[in-house]
């Protein structure tokens, strides 16, 4: 698939199979975040690849209670990649979108299935997420969570696009 189809096509997987993704997947999709742009090519962002089930289970139980559920929030996927950005970078939250946007499309270039969930920002202000980061030696202080990028086999088709809206865009000849 070419690029331009693969941005056409993707769409958010919010069922999940509860097969585990290949190791070599994930760094592949790790690695298409890594070539994102940034501002000044200062490569704020970080990403934290998360397949042990424990880890993964309690930060969706962290991001649940952000919402005040107890549903998950990550829809089965075995899969967590978490995006955090330097906040002493004024570009930091572009930055790390940008890392999630090259991640979601990679999964989907790979033949996975992936969603953006939000509320990586509260996660990891709370005791719990700090103390993951910290865990890694990563400073809690120095980053912002962007975003979660769930990934793994999805257990249905993707949905059939949306019609896009007709003044999207806007020329200036």
């Amino acid at each position: 698939m070419n690029t331009l189809e693969a941005l056409e096509t993707r769409r958010s997987c919010r069922a999940y199979t509860s097969e585990p993704v290949a190791p070599e997947l994930i760094d592949q999709i790790i690695k298409a975040g890594t070539y994102a742009p940034t501002g000044m090519g200062r490569q704020s962002p970080i990403i934290v690849a998360i397949t042990n089930k424990e880890v993964r289970d309690r930060l969706s139980r962290i991001n649940a209670r952000v919402m005040d559920s107890e549903d998950d929030p990550f829809y089965g996927a075995p899969a967590v990649l978490v995006v955090l950005a330097r906040k002493d970078v004024g570009t930091h939250v572009y930055d790390g979108s940008l890392v999630m946007g090259n991640m979601l499309n990679a999964a989907h270039e790979l033949g996975l299935g992936s969603c953006w969930i939000h509320r990586a920002k509260e996660e990891f202000e709370a005791p719990e997420g700090r103390a993951i980061l910290e865990g890694l030696g990563i400073d809690a202080d120095a980053y912002e969570g962007i975003g979660n990028c769930i990934v793994g086999h999805a257990s249905e088709p993707a949905a059939e696009p949306a019609p896009r809206k007709t003044d999207y865009a806007y020329h200036i000849d």
